[in-house]
């Protein structure tokens, strides 16, 4: 039996990613998803983000992530994820830094 778990994403995404409403769209996907967390520019011209969630819900954004909006040009997207303990249920906000 497979048992979904709550996982934490820390991601940095390189190329053409500020200026281009990467955070703004970020923001809308992790709400239609329901993931929790946040997402900031970086002063080195990659966006950094950390999401919060269940684990197909928060692969899904860093899968979005790889892509991002129409107008930006990702390079690379480096990931680290780490399963949450199994009493975490919140908060389930996701903010623009």
């Amino acid at each position: 039996m497979f048992v979904a778990h709550n996982i934490e994403a820390h991601v940095l995404v390189s190329g053409k990613v500020q200026g281009v409403y990467y955070r703004a769209h970020a923001k809308d996907e992790a709400d239609r998803l329901g993931v929790a967390g946040w997402i900031r520019n970086l002063p080195d011209g990659r966006v950094e983000g950390l999401f919060r969630g269940p684990e197909e819900a928060v692969r899904a954004m860093v899968k979005w992530c790889e892509t991002g909006p129409p107008r930006a040009v990702v390079t690379a997207v480096k990931c680290e994820e780490r399963v949450l303990d199994e009493g975490w249920d919140g908060p389930h906000v996701f903010e623009i830094r």
